[in-house]
Protein backbone atom coordinates (compact mmCIF):
# COMPACT_ATOMS: atom_id res chain seq x y z
CA UNK A 1 0.00 0.00 0.00
CA UNK A 2 2.91 2.41 -0.14
CA UNK A 3 2.17 4.51 -3.10
CA UNK A 4 5.45 5.69 -4.89
CA UNK A 5 3.80 8.24 -7.37
CA UNK A 6 5.15 11.54 -9.55
CA UNK A 7 5.51 14.64 -7.52
CA UNK A 8 2.55 16.22 -9.29
CA UNK A 9 0.89 13.50 -8.14
CA UNK A 10 1.74 14.56 -4.21
CA UNK A 11 0.68 18.46 -4.90
CA UNK A 12 -3.09 17.53 -5.53
CA UNK A 13 -3.68 16.31 -8.98
CA UNK A 14 -3.99 12.59 -8.42
CA UNK A 15 -7.61 11.91 -7.83
CA UNK A 16 -7.04 8.81 -5.09
CA UNK A 17 -5.16 9.19 -1.95
CA UNK A 18 -1.45 9.70 -2.30
CA UNK A 19 1.93 9.92 -0.37
CA UNK A 20 3.90 13.02 -0.70
CA UNK A 21 7.79 11.38 -0.75
CA UNK A 22 8.97 11.68 -4.25
CA UNK A 23 10.88 8.81 -5.49
CA UNK A 24 14.59 9.05 -3.46
CA UNK A 25 13.42 11.47 -0.82
CA UNK A 26 12.76 8.50 1.38
CA UNK A 27 15.19 9.08 4.71
CA UNK A 28 17.56 6.15 5.58
CA UNK A 29 16.72 3.87 8.63
CA UNK A 30 19.97 5.59 10.57
CA UNK A 31 20.80 4.86 14.45
CA UNK A 32 19.33 8.34 15.29
CA UNK A 33 16.00 7.43 13.90
CA UNK A 34 16.24 3.85 15.34
CA UNK A 35 16.95 5.27 18.67
CA UNK A 36 13.59 8.08 18.18
CA UNK A 37 11.65 4.86 17.16
CA UNK A 38 12.24 2.95 20.18
CA UNK A 39 12.07 5.72 22.44
CA UNK A 40 8.63 6.64 20.90
CA UNK A 41 7.82 2.76 21.43
CA UNK A 42 8.62 3.15 24.81
CA UNK A 43 6.25 5.97 25.67
CA UNK A 44 3.80 3.76 23.71
CA UNK A 45 3.65 1.34 25.98
CA UNK A 46 3.03 3.44 29.13
CA UNK A 47 -0.17 4.35 26.52
CA UNK A 48 -0.90 1.26 26.60
CA UNK A 49 -0.59 0.64 30.22
CA UNK A 50 -2.52 3.66 31.01
CA UNK A 51 -4.98 2.08 28.85
CA UNK A 52 -5.71 -1.42 30.57
CA UNK A 53 -4.97 -0.24 34.33
CA UNK A 54 -9.09 1.20 34.98
CA UNK A 55 -10.07 -2.56 33.76
CA UNK A 56 -7.30 -4.31 36.19
CA UNK A 57 -8.75 -2.03 38.52
CA UNK A 58 -12.21 -1.69 38.19
CA UNK A 59 -14.07 -4.31 40.41
CA UNK A 60 -11.50 -3.17 43.39
CA UNK A 61 -12.79 0.29 42.52
CA UNK A 62 -16.71 -0.90 42.99
CA UNK A 63 -16.10 -2.94 46.07
CA UNK A 64 -13.57 -1.53 48.68
CA UNK A 65 -13.31 2.39 47.54
CA UNK A 66 -16.77 3.40 49.10
CA UNK A 67 -17.87 5.75 46.23
CA UNK A 68 -21.10 4.26 45.83
CA UNK A 69 -19.94 2.94 41.84
CA UNK A 70 -22.07 0.78 40.16
CA UNK A 71 -21.61 -1.29 36.91
CA UNK A 72 -22.94 1.75 35.17
CA UNK A 73 -21.38 4.17 36.70
CA UNK A 74 -18.26 1.97 36.20
CA UNK A 75 -18.39 1.96 32.38
CA UNK A 76 -19.17 6.36 32.56
CA UNK A 77 -15.76 6.71 34.40
CA UNK A 78 -14.36 3.92 32.06
CA UNK A 79 -15.11 6.25 29.35
CA UNK A 80 -13.72 9.33 30.70
CA UNK A 81 -10.03 8.43 29.83
CA UNK A 82 -11.39 7.48 25.75
CA UNK A 83 -13.22 10.86 25.87
CA UNK A 84 -10.20 12.47 26.63
CA UNK A 85 -8.49 10.67 23.95
CA UNK A 86 -10.71 11.93 21.32
CA UNK A 87 -9.86 15.47 22.17
CA UNK A 88 -6.10 14.82 22.64
CA UNK A 89 -6.19 12.56 18.86
CA UNK A 90 -7.66 15.35 17.12
CA UNK A 91 -5.97 18.32 18.45
CA UNK A 92 -2.51 16.90 18.80
CA UNK A 93 -2.42 15.21 15.31
CA UNK A 94 -3.11 18.96 14.04
CA UNK A 95 -0.42 20.26 16.65
CA UNK A 96 1.85 18.13 15.06
CA UNK A 97 1.77 19.29 12.17
CA UNK A 98 1.76 22.68 13.32
CA UNK A 99 3.66 23.19 15.92
CA UNK A 100 6.73 19.96 15.77
CA UNK A 101 5.97 16.33 16.23
CA UNK A 102 8.86 16.10 19.54
CA UNK A 103 7.33 18.77 21.14
CA UNK A 104 3.69 17.20 20.96
CA UNK A 105 4.96 13.72 21.85
CA UNK A 106 6.78 14.92 24.81
CA UNK A 107 4.20 17.25 25.95
CA UNK A 108 1.44 14.55 25.77
CA UNK A 109 3.63 11.93 27.13
CA UNK A 110 3.97 14.45 30.68
CA UNK A 111 0.50 15.67 30.64
CA UNK A 112 -0.53 11.69 30.81
CA UNK A 113 1.96 10.39 32.96
CA UNK A 114 1.22 13.43 35.73
CA UNK A 115 -2.45 12.77 35.81
CA UNK A 116 -2.44 8.84 36.02
CA UNK A 117 -0.01 9.43 38.82
CA UNK A 118 -2.66 11.54 40.34
CA UNK A 119 -5.17 9.56 39.78
CA UNK A 120 -3.75 7.23 42.83
CA UNK A 121 -4.95 10.07 45.37
CA UNK A 122 -8.35 10.97 43.89
CA UNK A 123 -10.21 11.16 47.20
CA UNK A 124 -13.69 10.18 45.04
CA UNK A 125 -15.17 9.07 41.93
CA UNK A 126 -15.53 12.58 40.21
CA UNK A 127 -12.05 13.69 41.31
CA UNK A 128 -11.18 10.14 39.56
CA UNK A 129 -13.14 10.58 36.29
CA UNK A 130 -11.66 14.25 36.09
CA UNK A 131 -8.39 13.15 36.33
CA UNK A 132 -8.66 10.11 33.54
CA UNK A 133 -10.15 12.96 31.52
CA UNK A 134 -7.16 14.51 31.67
CA UNK A 135 -4.91 11.78 31.17
CA UNK A 136 -7.02 10.76 28.31
CA UNK A 137 -5.69 13.99 26.75
CA UNK A 138 -2.22 12.93 26.39
CA UNK A 139 -2.87 9.28 25.89
CA UNK A 140 -4.69 9.94 22.55
CA UNK A 141 -2.59 13.01 21.31
CA UNK A 142 0.76 10.44 21.69
CA UNK A 143 -0.22 8.05 19.01
CA UNK A 144 -0.96 9.80 16.24
CA UNK A 145 1.81 12.35 17.01
CA UNK A 146 4.40 9.38 17.19
CA UNK A 147 3.54 7.80 14.35
CA UNK A 148 3.87 10.60 12.21
CA UNK A 149 7.22 11.53 13.71
CA UNK A 150 7.88 7.53 12.85
CA UNK A 151 6.25 7.93 9.06
CA UNK A 152 8.69 10.29 8.64
CA UNK A 153 12.14 8.83 9.95
CA UNK A 154 11.78 5.53 8.11
CA UNK A 155 11.98 4.46 4.32
CA UNK A 156 8.64 4.46 2.62
CA UNK A 157 9.17 1.21 2.61
CA UNK A 158 9.70 0.44 5.77
CA UNK A 159 6.65 2.81 7.16
CA UNK A 160 3.77 0.30 7.13
CA UNK A 161 5.79 -2.66 8.75
CA UNK A 162 7.47 -0.32 11.18
CA UNK A 163 4.04 1.52 12.06
CA UNK A 164 2.71 -1.99 12.99
CA UNK A 165 5.43 -2.92 15.41
CA UNK A 166 5.36 0.03 16.75
CA UNK A 167 2.06 -0.14 18.12
CA UNK A 168 2.94 -3.41 19.75
CA UNK A 169 3.84 -1.24 22.73
CA UNK A 170 0.26 -1.08 23.19
CA UNK A 171 -0.96 -4.42 23.90
CA UNK A 172 2.56 -4.78 25.89
CA UNK A 173 1.78 -1.91 28.22
CA UNK A 174 -1.91 -3.85 28.93
CA UNK A 175 0.38 -6.63 29.70
CA UNK A 176 2.24 -5.32 31.87
CA UNK A 177 -0.70 -4.22 33.50
CA UNK A 178 -2.54 -7.38 33.92
CA UNK A 179 1.07 -9.09 35.30
CA UNK A 180 1.83 -6.21 37.50
CA UNK A 181 -1.74 -6.61 38.62
CA UNK A 182 -1.65 -10.27 39.59
CA UNK A 183 0.59 -9.70 43.02
CA UNK A 184 0.04 -5.91 43.14
CA UNK A 185 -3.48 -4.98 44.27
CA UNK A 186 -3.72 -7.83 46.72
CA UNK A 187 -0.37 -6.64 48.46
CA UNK A 188 -0.55 -3.20 47.63
CA UNK A 189 -4.21 -2.22 46.94
CA UNK A 190 -5.54 -0.03 43.38
CA UNK A 191 -3.63 2.80 43.95
CA UNK A 192 0.01 1.35 43.64
CA UNK A 193 -1.26 0.76 39.81
CA UNK A 194 -1.60 4.25 38.33
CA UNK A 195 1.84 5.17 40.58
CA UNK A 196 3.77 2.95 37.84
CA UNK A 197 3.55 5.83 35.54
CA UNK A 198 6.38 7.47 37.90
CA UNK A 199 8.34 5.33 35.99
CA UNK A 200 7.43 6.95 32.04
CA UNK A 201 7.75 10.84 33.27
CA UNK A 202 11.18 10.01 35.30
CA UNK A 203 12.79 7.37 33.14
CA UNK A 204 11.58 7.75 29.43
CA UNK A 205 10.56 11.29 29.06
CA UNK A 206 14.05 12.43 29.69
CA UNK A 207 15.13 9.37 27.04
CA UNK A 208 12.94 11.61 24.45
CA UNK A 209 14.40 14.79 25.17
CA UNK A 210 17.93 13.12 24.62
CA UNK A 211 16.50 11.37 21.33
CA UNK A 212 13.73 12.48 19.73
CA UNK A 213 14.55 15.01 16.84
CA UNK A 214 12.30 17.36 15.49
CA UNK A 215 11.46 16.99 11.97
CA UNK A 216 10.22 19.51 9.01
CA UNK A 217 7.37 18.14 6.69
CA UNK A 218 8.97 18.34 2.69
CA UNK A 219 7.66 18.70 -0.39
CA UNK A 220 8.20 17.26 -3.89
CA UNK A 221 12.15 17.50 -4.21
CA UNK A 222 13.02 21.27 -3.13
CA UNK A 223 13.23 19.73 1.03
CA UNK A 224 11.68 23.54 1.98
CA UNK A 225 9.29 23.00 4.36
CA UNK A 226 5.14 22.62 3.09
CA UNK A 227 2.94 25.25 2.95
CA UNK A 228 0.19 23.64 2.11
CA UNK A 229 -2.95 23.85 4.28
CA UNK A 230 -3.22 20.73 7.24
CA UNK A 231 -6.00 21.81 8.96
CA UNK A 232 -8.87 18.99 9.03
CA UNK A 233 -10.91 20.76 6.37
CA UNK A 234 -8.24 19.14 3.68
CA UNK A 235 -9.07 15.77 4.94
CA UNK A 236 -13.21 16.46 4.21
CA UNK A 237 -12.89 17.69 0.34
CA UNK A 238 -11.87 16.25 -2.36
CA UNK A 239 -10.06 13.62 -3.01
CA UNK A 240 -9.39 12.73 0.36
CA UNK A 241 -13.30 12.88 1.84
CA UNK A 242 -14.83 9.23 1.07
CA UNK A 243 -11.43 7.77 2.40
CA UNK A 244 -11.50 9.94 5.56
CA UNK A 245 -14.81 8.78 6.42
CA UNK A 246 -14.49 5.39 5.68
CA UNK A 247 -11.04 5.08 8.08
CA UNK A 248 -12.60 6.98 10.75
CA UNK A 249 -16.10 4.49 11.06
CA UNK A 250 -13.87 1.67 10.89
CA UNK A 251 -11.47 2.89 13.23
CA UNK A 252 -14.56 3.73 15.70
CA UNK A 253 -15.93 -0.18 15.18
CA UNK A 254 -12.28 -1.11 15.54
CA UNK A 255 -11.89 0.83 19.26
CA UNK A 256 -15.07 -0.20 20.33
CA UNK A 257 -14.44 -3.56 19.77
CA UNK A 258 -10.54 -3.40 21.45
CA UNK A 259 -11.43 -0.90 24.23
CA UNK A 260 -14.67 -2.38 25.68
CA UNK A 261 -12.80 -5.72 26.09
CA UNK A 262 -9.72 -3.66 27.39
CA UNK A 263 -11.86 -1.97 29.99
CA UNK A 264 -14.83 -4.91 30.98
CA UNK A 265 -12.88 -8.16 30.61
CA UNK A 266 -11.73 -8.90 33.96
CA UNK A 267 -14.90 -8.30 35.34
CA UNK A 268 -16.88 -10.16 32.78
CA UNK A 269 -14.41 -13.38 33.86
CA UNK A 270 -15.38 -12.64 37.38
CA UNK A 271 -18.91 -12.45 36.60
CA UNK A 272 -18.74 -15.73 35.23
CA UNK A 273 -17.42 -17.56 38.12
CA UNK A 274 -13.64 -16.36 37.98
CA UNK A 275 -11.64 -14.96 40.59
CA UNK A 276 -9.31 -11.94 40.08
CA UNK A 277 -6.42 -13.80 39.28
CA UNK A 278 -7.76 -15.83 36.77
CA UNK A 279 -9.56 -12.97 35.32
CA UNK A 280 -6.24 -10.77 34.78
CA UNK A 281 -5.04 -13.82 33.20
CA UNK A 282 -7.71 -14.20 30.34
CA UNK A 283 -6.99 -10.08 30.40
CA UNK A 284 -3.17 -10.98 29.78
CA UNK A 285 -4.40 -13.37 27.30
CA UNK A 286 -5.96 -11.18 25.38
CA UNK A 287 -2.92 -8.61 25.20
CA UNK A 288 -0.38 -10.80 24.28
CA UNK A 289 -2.92 -11.66 21.06
CA UNK A 290 -2.28 -8.27 20.56
CA UNK A 291 1.18 -8.51 21.30
CA UNK A 292 0.99 -11.29 18.35
CA UNK A 293 -1.29 -9.45 16.20
CA UNK A 294 1.37 -6.38 16.00
CA UNK A 295 4.24 -8.91 14.45
CA UNK A 296 1.61 -11.55 12.30
CA UNK A 297 0.02 -8.14 10.97
CA UNK A 298 3.28 -6.33 10.16
CA UNK A 299 4.32 -8.98 8.12
CA UNK A 300 1.23 -9.86 6.21
CA UNK A 301 0.48 -6.49 5.93
CA UNK A 302 3.80 -5.72 3.85
CA UNK A 303 2.75 -9.28 2.04
CA UNK A 304 -0.51 -9.00 1.45
CA UNK A 305 -1.18 -5.19 1.96
CA UNK A 306 -2.41 -3.55 4.72
CA UNK A 307 -6.02 -3.17 4.11
CA UNK A 308 -7.02 -6.98 2.82
CA UNK A 309 -5.05 -7.71 6.21
CA UNK A 310 -6.89 -5.82 7.92
CA UNK A 311 -9.67 -6.98 6.53
CA UNK A 312 -9.13 -10.42 7.66
CA UNK A 313 -8.37 -9.56 11.08
CA UNK A 314 -11.23 -8.00 11.85
CA UNK A 315 -13.21 -10.91 10.88
CA UNK A 316 -10.77 -13.45 13.28
CA UNK A 317 -11.76 -10.78 15.94
CA UNK A 318 -15.52 -11.30 14.83
CA UNK A 319 -15.12 -15.37 14.30
CA UNK A 320 -12.92 -15.15 18.30
CA UNK A 321 -15.66 -13.36 19.98
CA UNK A 322 -18.68 -15.64 19.02
CA UNK A 323 -16.79 -18.19 19.92
CA UNK A 324 -16.92 -17.02 23.45
CA UNK A 325 -20.75 -16.40 23.53
CA UNK A 326 -20.92 -20.69 23.52
CA UNK A 327 -18.93 -20.62 27.14
CA UNK A 328 -16.56 -23.06 26.15
CA UNK A 329 -13.96 -24.72 28.38
CA UNK A 330 -11.15 -22.97 29.70
CA UNK A 331 -8.92 -23.51 26.94
CA UNK A 332 -10.91 -22.55 23.79
CA UNK A 333 -11.84 -19.68 25.93
CA UNK A 334 -7.81 -18.75 26.27
CA UNK A 335 -7.81 -19.48 22.78
CA UNK A 336 -10.80 -17.07 21.76
CA UNK A 337 -9.02 -14.14 23.40
CA UNK A 338 -6.04 -14.58 21.79
CA UNK A 339 -7.34 -14.34 18.57
CA UNK A 340 -9.38 -11.46 19.90
CA UNK A 341 -6.27 -9.70 20.79
CA UNK A 342 -4.71 -10.42 17.24
CA UNK A 343 -8.09 -9.51 15.38
CA UNK A 344 -8.69 -6.25 17.24
CA UNK A 345 -5.84 -4.82 17.82
CA UNK A 346 -4.18 -6.08 14.65
CA UNK A 347 -6.71 -3.99 13.16
CA UNK A 348 -6.43 -0.73 14.40
CA UNK A 349 -2.55 -1.27 13.69
CA UNK A 350 -3.27 -1.88 9.91
CA UNK A 351 -5.61 1.22 9.74
CA UNK A 352 -2.78 3.55 11.08
CA UNK A 353 -0.16 2.06 8.79
CA UNK A 354 -2.40 2.83 5.72
CA UNK A 355 -3.74 6.25 6.68
CA UNK A 356 0.32 6.87 7.15
CA UNK A 357 0.97 5.71 4.11
CA UNK A 358 -2.35 7.45 2.24
CA UNK A 359 -1.79 11.51 3.27
CA UNK A 360 0.58 13.68 2.50
CA UNK A 361 3.21 14.85 4.66
CA UNK A 362 1.53 17.72 5.41
CA UNK A 363 -1.60 15.95 6.20
CA UNK A 364 -0.16 13.11 8.37
CA UNK A 365 0.00 13.97 11.42
CA UNK A 366 -4.14 15.75 11.12
CA UNK A 367 -5.18 12.23 9.13
CA UNK A 368 -3.90 10.02 11.94
CA UNK A 369 -5.49 12.54 14.58
CA UNK A 370 -8.57 12.37 12.44
CA UNK A 371 -8.59 8.40 12.64
CA UNK A 372 -7.88 8.27 15.82
CA UNK A 373 -9.68 10.88 17.51
CA UNK A 374 -13.09 10.27 16.04
CA UNK A 375 -12.58 6.05 16.22
CA UNK A 376 -12.41 7.42 19.86
CA UNK A 377 -16.10 7.57 19.99
CA UNK A 378 -16.44 3.77 19.88
CA UNK A 379 -13.50 3.74 22.74
CA UNK A 380 -16.07 6.15 24.57
CA UNK A 381 -19.04 4.57 23.92
CA UNK A 382 -17.91 0.93 24.68
CA UNK A 383 -17.38 1.20 28.56
CA UNK A 384 -20.73 2.73 28.44
CA UNK A 385 -22.87 0.14 26.43
CA UNK A 386 -21.03 -2.35 28.42
CA UNK A 387 -22.10 -1.21 31.89
CA UNK A 388 -25.29 -0.36 30.59
CA UNK A 389 -25.71 -4.07 28.67
CA UNK A 390 -24.50 -5.27 32.15
CA UNK A 391 -27.09 -3.82 34.17
CA UNK A 392 -30.05 -4.57 31.81
CA UNK A 393 -29.66 -7.92 33.60
CA UNK A 394 -28.41 -9.41 29.65
CA UNK A 395 -25.47 -11.30 31.05
CA UNK A 396 -22.15 -11.84 30.03
CA UNK A 397 -22.91 -12.76 26.34
CA UNK A 398 -24.70 -9.70 25.68
CA UNK A 399 -20.81 -7.86 26.05
CA UNK A 400 -19.86 -10.33 23.63
CA UNK A 401 -22.12 -10.33 21.17
CA UNK A 402 -21.70 -6.69 20.86
CA UNK A 403 -17.63 -6.56 20.63
CA UNK A 404 -18.00 -9.29 17.82
CA UNK A 405 -20.43 -7.65 15.85
CA UNK A 406 -18.19 -4.16 16.05
CA UNK A 407 -15.51 -6.32 14.28
CA UNK A 408 -17.50 -7.35 11.48
CA UNK A 409 -19.01 -3.90 11.12
CA UNK A 410 -15.36 -3.07 10.80
CA UNK A 411 -14.31 -5.71 8.46
CA UNK A 412 -17.29 -4.27 6.16
CA UNK A 413 -15.76 -1.08 6.50
CA UNK A 414 -12.34 -2.11 5.74
CA UNK A 415 -13.79 -3.77 2.32
CA UNK A 416 -15.78 -0.34 1.29
CA UNK A 417 -11.77 1.30 1.84
CA UNK A 418 -9.87 -1.57 -0.13
CA UNK A 419 -12.69 -0.58 -3.22
CA UNK A 420 -12.64 2.97 -2.79
CA UNK A 421 -9.18 3.18 -2.94
CA UNK A 422 -9.11 1.06 -6.23
CA UNK A 423 -11.46 2.86 -7.62
CA UNK A 424 -9.76 6.00 -6.70
CA UNK A 425 -6.46 5.17 -7.90
CA UNK A 426 -6.09 5.14 -11.44
CA UNK A 427 -1.91 5.05 -11.92
CA UNK A 428 0.82 4.12 -9.75
CA UNK A 429 1.98 0.92 -8.65
CA UNK A 430 -0.15 -0.29 -5.88
CA UNK A 431 -0.47 -3.41 -3.31
CA UNK A 432 -3.59 -2.52 -1.52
Amino acid sequence: MNHTLPDAASQGQASGVVIADAPGEAPRFSKASALAVLVCWLLVVFDGYDLIVYGTVQSSLISETGWGLSKATAGTIGSMAFLGMMIGAIFAGRMADSWGRRKTILGCAIVFSVFTILCAFAPNAAVFGALRLLAGIGLGGLVPSANALVAELVPATWRSTIATLMMSGVPIGGSLAALVGIPLIPAFGWQAMFLVAVLALVIVVPLGLKYIPETLVRTGSTGKTSKEPAGFGSLLRAPYLGISLLFALATIATLFAWYGLGTWLPNLMQLAGYNLGSALTFALALNLGAVAGSVITAWAGTRFGPIPTAIAAAAVAAVGLSVLLASPPVTVVYLALVLAGVGTHGTQCLIIAAVASHYPDHLRGTALGWALGTGRIGAVVAPQVGGLLLAAGLGVNSNFLAFAGAAAIAAVLLAAVRFTIKTKISQGASNV
